[in-house]
């Protein structure tokens, strides 16, 4: 996972083939992704074939919200096109409605990825900030960085998080906080900005922490002209 992270691919798809080779009982959901994505990354198409197989016997068997949603992950991998997107936006729908954050974070992340080497750099950027706000706030700081270089390859900055700047909205949240303040629903923000109603939920959350208030209708009086200088008063 660590290798992943740092963009070391090569490294995690060895680690994580010794661990599928053995098929450890309790260990294959948890390596299957990690394999999956560290061999697409190197272009082994045979093992994330294998991976997708191995995941998808047991998904038929017990396909819960969270199995169904990293089947669809993997698939998206081998996918392109049109096809591709909606396996991505599949699999974070479905991990939005489980409690495993970290993974949906990292869907948002590879969503985005595919993104801008699809040349979709607007579309890639809603969901690269997504991920490294949800990476940074959670402190898993190999993957937040992975998303914060990918967000400058489309031409935006993402700031590394410090004491004096996390109380501030981050631009995604200054976004949704705007949104939100001219009546938008969670479904209506998820829509307008690719991502899940419990992602904006999640979101909106963090944002009311900050500006210390307790709803929404209570946006209009914090938010300055300018969303994406929102601060708490």
């Amino acid at each position: 996972m660590l290798s992943n992270g740092l963009g070391r691919h090569d490294v995690a798809r060895d680690a994580a083939w010794q661990v599928f080779e053995r098929d450890h009982v309790g260990y294959g959901p948890f390596v299957v992704p990690e394999l999956a994505e560290a061999a697409s990354r190197t272009g082994d198409v045979a093992l994330v074939r294998a991976a997708l197989e191995w995941l998808s016997e047991r998904t038929r068997v017990r396909p819960t919200e969270w199995a169904l949603g990293i089947e669809a992950r993997v698939r998206a991998l081998l996918g392109e096109g049109k096809a591709a997107e909606s396996l991505y936006r599949e699999s974070i729908a479905r991990l939005g409605r489980t409690r495993v954050r970290v993974e949906l974070a990292r869907g948002h992340l590879l969503y985005g990825e595919w993104l801008r080497r699809e040349r979709r750099r607007i579309d890639a950027r809603a969901q690269l900030r997504t991920a490294h706000d949800m990476l940074a706030t959670m402190g898993i700081e190999a993957f937040a960085e992975r998303a914060r270089r990918e967000l400058l390859a489309t031409g935006e900055t993402a700031r590394k998080r410090t004491v004096e700047t996390s109380a501030a909205l981050t631009t995604q949240e200054a976004l949704i906080a705007r949104l939100a303040r001219d009546g938008l629903s969670n479904p209506e923000i998820g829509t307008r900005l690719f991502i899940s109603p419990r992602t904006v939920q999640y979101h909106l959350r963090k944002i009311f922490t900050k500006l210390d208030i307790s709803s929404r209708n209570q946006l209009d009086r914090v938010l300055p002209g300018d969303p994406t200088t929102v601060r708490p008063l």
